[in-house]
């Protein structure tokens, strides 16, 4: 039996909702620079090319997650990352994607040829 077929659906939520969080590849840039310290809207959206409400939007859903928070300044919001087990989590998963080699890009299913992977990020 594998481990996941033991496993309670209501268990795997969070998981679910923390990957599903980090899958969008806007808010996986947001999160990457925000790893290299705290940046106000008009930062990210410079810095990333983005719309105001598109980085405004995704913020939310960061926050929402528990990812990232704010801090006023002025008329400013001030954005950082709150969990710093994100970042090891996102190193872990480069250490991964580096031992797998090219099997995670080349999946038929997710990778970079699937349908609807990066075709958000085509539209912008």
């Amino acid at each position: 039996m594998s481990r996941v077929e033991g496993c309670d659906r209501a268990g795997l939520s969070p998981a679910v909702a923390l990957f599903a969080s980090l899958a969008d590849p806007i808010r996986l840039r947001i999160v990457q620079r925000l790893a290299a310290g705290q940046a106000r809207v008009v930062d990210l959206t410079g810095e990333l090319g983005l719309a105001q409400s598109t980085v405004s939007k995704h913020l939310a859903c960061l926050r929402d997650c528990g990812l990232v928070d704010y801090r006023p300044v002025g008329r400013a919001s001030v954005y950082s990352l709150v969990r710093p087990e994100l970042l090891d989590l996102l190193a872990s998963a480069e250490q991964l994607l580096a031992a797998t080699g090219d099997a995670v890009a080349l999946c038929p299913h997710y990778g970079a040829g699937a349908a609807g992977i990066g075709d958000e990020e085509a539209g912008r």
